[in-house]
């Protein structure tokens, strides 16, 4: 289990790295690409979601939410992604969208740090976030 501080200047920063962001993006988005047809489906992206239980629990209780009601909120979140209305989520798309909901959460961190307590092998993207401001620190100081 390892520990993180960040702020919102850690996850804009790690965005603004381009490559850095696009390779883990693309990581994230050949992960859920269970078909490897090159696209995200509706069930690849809501089967995505549903691993992180956003929608299913709060502060770690599980809630009861109808299915219905989650059906239309993964929905939801699937026609934000599918930009283009081609009834997929293409790479780019998913890219852009992606950048947007982590610079959302950049600026609702602000300069406010937080801790994270994160498995060692969690693939999670503010972990990554920390990770690189780490190397960037490192090289300064050597």
């Amino acid at each position: 289990m390892g520990v993180v501080v960040i702020d919102g200047s850690t996850v804009r920063s790690f965005v603004e790295d381009e490559e850095q962001f696009k390779k883990t993006i693309d990581e994230r988005f050949a992960a859920l690409d269970l078909n490897n047809d090159g696209v995200l489906s509706r069930s690849e992206l809501r089967k995505a979601f549903e691993s992180m239980r956003l929608l299913e629990s709060h502060f770690g209780v599980d809630v009861v939410t109808p299915p219905e009601e989650l059906t239309n909120l993964y929905d939801s979140i699937f026609e934000k992604f599918d930009t283009d209305q081609s009834g997929s989520v293409d790479r780019e798309e998913f890219r852009s969208e992606m950048k947007k909901i982590v610079l959302a959460i950049a600026d609702g961190l602000g300069s406010c740090p937080i801790t994270m307590a994160l498995d060692d092998d969690e693939d999670n993207l503010l972990k990554k976030a920390a990770d690189l401001e780490a190397s960037k620190l490192e090289k300064k100081a050597s």
